[in-house]
């Protein structure tokens, strides 16, 4: 999935979820999304769209340690930084 375009507000709550998967079906890497978007589109699939701007339907929660997208991580603590 390409990204298309994304509005990142420094009072968005997020937490990193997958998209792009791997041949054996582990995420390659986790996307920052809003909190409030993560359980409608897990129960809704309708997709979110990531502080980097990938859109894409949750499907599942990262675990410590996972790979993070860096334009997400960069946007992020920017975002935190502006607190």
């Amino acid at each position: 999935m390409n990204a298309v375009t994304t509005q990142t507000l420094p009072e968005t709550d997020t937490r990193p979820e997958s998209t792009e998967e791997t041949d054996n079906d582990t995420p390659k890497m986790f996307h920052y999304v809003r909190k409030n978007k993560i359980a409608e589109s897990a129960v809704m699939g309708t997709h979110v769209v990531a502080l980097c701007g990938e859109v894409f339907p949750v499907t599942r929660s990262p675990k410590p340690g996972s790979p993070v997208c860096p334009d997400c991580k960069r946007i992020y603590e920017r975002m935190k930084a502006g607190d």
